[in-house]
Formats: structure tokens, sequence, C-alpha cells
């Protein structure tokens, strides 16, 4: 954690927002450094401020602020008050109060960054876990992945083991999986049989040089592997797709394939339930046509409300008279501090409330067409797709849970 005090409301995506509008990183650094006191830190942020607080970052981390500390918008006289509530909020419990009692979210589906695929979380059935097979297929992450199991991998076969093993492990417990390998390269992965991807997977074992062709070649097939453990074990599979966090690094000409590579993932994998996440802003029409063509596609609205409010409205808009509403997650908050998730459900909420106003307002619905969507959408969806209630009861009695 970069800093414990108000500052650390702006280090998950209002931070990029504020690289781009020029803030210097050196300044950025000091801003959510521990070493400067937080009352000295609205003059790093003052020049930038005005530039970024409209953006959807910002208005979530602003309507956090309201919610939580009684703060209209920040200025040199409300920052004390900020960094007081700050520190009144973050009391044992917070984490609880703020999703459930304040957000009022029923229960979260987290990715876990510590580096295992799975995290044993304290707060199990409110903090679900997917199974993250990132290091599964890229890399792969051999010494990380196999250490636990006590396999030593000395071949694809064993690799092989070493997944099945993290499978058999947590899959019971994991709501689904998750891969955001799109980071580094499109979706497009073709299934590769075992004795193509053996040679390039000795090579890494040996540490020799692997040309950008062989890794895809491997990634592919491993990929795969892991996803028919997914299948096989009843998770759904969820892919990054689209906008990428971070700034000046997003090549987005490789965005732009998405969306199709993920139909072809559809075809290759009829039995295998795949949620496409962040709606691939800005791409968010061809995924709305994967939606509704594919009987096995998914669409996450998470992170999309933050990015582009407005687009994503006209993305719910669009696949309420497009694709089934079962097809819908409409919501993920996708923070990795707590505080900002209650601004961006309120965004989502609101969001929400203007598409299906819109659509009774145009004709496309009636008043009570657009109520009886609410439930299912809101709540229904996710508990049908990640059999959340079967989940819970097998959360409940976990060793590692308090």
């Amino acid at each position: 954690m970069p800093c414990d005090d108000w500052a650390l409301l702006f280090s998950h995506y209002l931070d990029s927002d504020l690289r781009v509008a020029g803030m210097p990183k050196a300044d950025l650094d000091q801003f959510l450094s521990a070493t400067v006191a937080p009352a000295d830190k609205w003059k790093l942020l003052a020049p930038y401020w005005p530039a970024v607080r409209n953006t959807g970052y910002a208005q979530a981390t602003r309507l956090a602020i309201r919610e939580l500390y009684g703060v209209e918008d920040l200025s040199p006289a409300t920052i004390r008050k900020v960094q007081s509530g700050y520190e009144q909020t973050r009391r044992a419990g917070f984490y609880r109060h703020i999703l459930q009692d304040l957000a009022k979210i029923e229960s979260c589906q987290v990715n876990s960054l510590g580096g295992a695929p799975f995290h044993e979380s304290d707060m199990p059935t409110l903090l679900m876990q997917d199974l993250s097979i990132v290091g599964m297929f890229a890399g792969p992450n051999v010494g990380g992945l196999a250490a636990p199991t006590g396999i030593a991998v000395k071949s694809l076969a064993d690799w092989h083991r070493v997944i099945a093993w993290w499978f058999e492990r947590y899959a019971q417990y994991a709501v689904g999986v998750k891969s955001q390998n799109a980071y580094s390269r499109d979706i497009d992965y073709a299934r590769v049989p075992a004795e193509q991807a053996e040679p390039v997977f000795t090579k890494v074992l040996q540490k020799e040089p692997v040309s950008a062709g062989e890794r895809k070649l491997l990634e592919d097939h491993l990929f795969w592997v892991a996803v028919d453990q997914a299948t096989a074990h009843g998770l759904p599979v969820k892919l990054h797709t689209g906008y990428y966090a971070g700034q000046n690094s997003m090549p987005l000409a490789r965005l732009r394939a998405n969306a199709g590579s993920a139909t072809e993932l559809c075809r290759l994998a009829p039995d295998t339930k795949f949620v496409f996440m962040h709606i691939c802003y800005p791409h968010y029409e061809e995924l709305l046509a994967a939606a509704k063509q594919w009987s096995n596609a998914y669409v996450d609205m998470c992170w999309s409300w933050i990015i582009n409010p407005v687009a994503a409205k006209d993305y719910l808009k669009k696949h309420l008279v497009t694709a089934p509403a079962n097809k819908l997650l409409p919501f993920g908050g996708d923070y990795i501090p707590v505080e900002p998730v209650l601004g961006h459900a309120i965004i989502a909420r609101r969001g929400f409330a203007q598409a299906l106003a819109e659509l009774v307002e145009e004709g496309w619905l009636s008043l009570g067409g657009a109520l009886e969507l609410v439930e299912p959408i809101f709540h229904g969806n996710a508990h049908r797709l990640f059999q959340l209630a079967k989940k819970t009861e097998v959360l409940k009695r976990v060793a590692w849970g308090r």
C-alpha cells in the first residue's frame, strides 16, 4: 500500500488520469507516498484536479468521499475533514460496512493479486474468489505454482498435473476462473496439440530463448488445458477484453480484435461459459453482437461505468433491446482500495436507472417491463451463472474463514 491516508483513494485508476493530465510522475509518487503529511498533499493535486474531476474515475472517488466523509468536494478547506473521515472509516469491519451496508453489495468476486491462483480469504462469503489461470498458461509460472503441489515438473505432462491439482483443490470454492492476459496479447487462443507445445515447454524449463511464435503456441495450448479444467468443474471463464488500466501503453489496434477472437473461443468450446469483461470498451458494439449470437457468451460491465459512464449507459440500453437479458452482468467494482467501490456502485445504479428510464420514454419498454428487469439483472443473473447459493454454503464451512 503506497500510503495510508486520503490519497489512497486516488491510487487506483485515478492516478492514471492525473498522469495523462500532465502530473509529473515525481509529484504523483509524492502524493501517494507515506512520507508527505496528508494535509500537505492538496498542493500536489490542486494543479491537475480541475482537469480530471469530471472523469468516471474521479466521480467514483468524489462520490465515495461525499458518502463516507460528508465532504462534497475537495478544496484546501476540506482536506482535513477528508483525512479525519478516512481515519474514522478505516476500522475493523469497514469492508463489510462499505460493501454491504452502504453499497448494498451482497458479495464480491475477487481476483487476488498476491501471486497464488487462489486466495483463502478471511471473509470467504463476502470476498468470494476467482481461480486465476494466468500463471498456468502465460509464462508459465512453473516455480510459483508447482511448489505447493509437491510435483516435480520435468515435462509438459507434469505441468498438466500441476494445473489439475489447483482445480482439484480449489474449484469447489471458486466462483469462476479469471485471466487478464489480454494486457499482453489478443485472446486468439488456438487449440494446439500437446506434441506441438512440448518442445517449447522444454525450452522454457531449460531457460532457453523462445520466439514470439513459440510462446504463443505454448500459451494457446496451456490456455485450453486450464479452460477445459474450468469447464469440467463447472466454472465460468472470465476474460479481460478492451481497455487497459494505466497510461501511455495501450495498443488500440490489438483491442479491436478482442470481440472477434471472443466469438472464436465460443465456437471452439461450446460447453464453456465465457464472461467477457469490461464491455470490450471502446468496441462494445462488437461484443454486444457476440452476446446476441453465441449462447455461451456473457458480458460483464465491471469497470465500464467508471471508464466511460455515458458509454456504459449506452451499452446497457442497447443490450436490453438486442441480446437476452440473462447474458448481462451489470456491475463490478474492480478496485483495489475498497472505498471507491461505493462511488462506482452509485454511478452504476444511476446509469442503470437512466437507461431504463430512457427506454421507457422512447417507447422500447413499458414501465412494468423495465421494473421486471431489475432483480434478474442485478441479482439473478450472477446467482445462476456463478452458482452463488451453492458456493456460499460450501464457503461457510471452510477452515480458513472467520
